[in-house]
């Protein structure tokens, strides 16, 4: 695993393992859309960013801030690595809003796609609120698979009872 928490980059985009010097740059970036936070299992908004960035890095999941042309315009993060059985998960995924829609998403998506099938690994999962329609059609425009949804699956910081979509990409079906 040590392998596959290393900086990602294609031209003017570069996924780096996010650390406590992240922390300013994320939090103009995670300020940038109050309301979305309300879709999350967690909230960075004002009020809950230092607690929510201190808890990601020290989750164990493998973390990365966004940058574009210089800028922390985001995160996401490969959860969830169970290597014995070759199956990740690319969550706890957010862009700033001006660089929605742009393809940036989907480049992302990409680099950490190939990284994962390029280490080894056999399926990559997404799960997504199913009140996310925008981030389910991402997903589906990578060529994921919906699988199915979970329902109430977990409980949001909101004490919403979320149900949550399952989608995956298997090594085989890529590209």
């Amino acid at each position: 695993m040590s392998g596959l928490h290393i900086s990602l980059i294609d031209g003017d985009l570069a996924l780096d393992p996010l650390d406590a010097s992240d922390r300013e740059g994320l939090r103009a970036a995670c300020a940038a859309d109050d309301a979305i936070w309300q879709l999350y299992p967690m909230s960075w908004d004002r009020d809950h960013f230092d607690g929510a960035f201190d808890a990601l890095l020290g989750s164990g999941r493998l973390a990365y801030a966004i940058r574009h042309r210089g800028a922390i315009v985001g995160m996401t993060a490969y959860v969830s690595v169970d290597e014995a059985r070759g199956v990740l998960e690319i969550g706890n995924s957010y862009i700033q809003p001006d660089r929605r829609g742009t393809g940036l998403n989907r480049r992302i998506k990409r680099l950490m796609i190939d990284h994962a099938f390029a280490g080894g690994f056999r399926r990559v999962e997404f799960r997504v609120d199913t009140r996310n329609t925008r981030s389910a059609a991402a997903v589906l425009k990578l060529g994921a698979v919906r699988e199915g949804v979970m329902r109430e699956e977990r409980i949001t910081w909101t004490g919403h009872l979320r149900d949550t979509a399952l989608f995956s990409v298997l090594h085989h079906e890529w590209r």
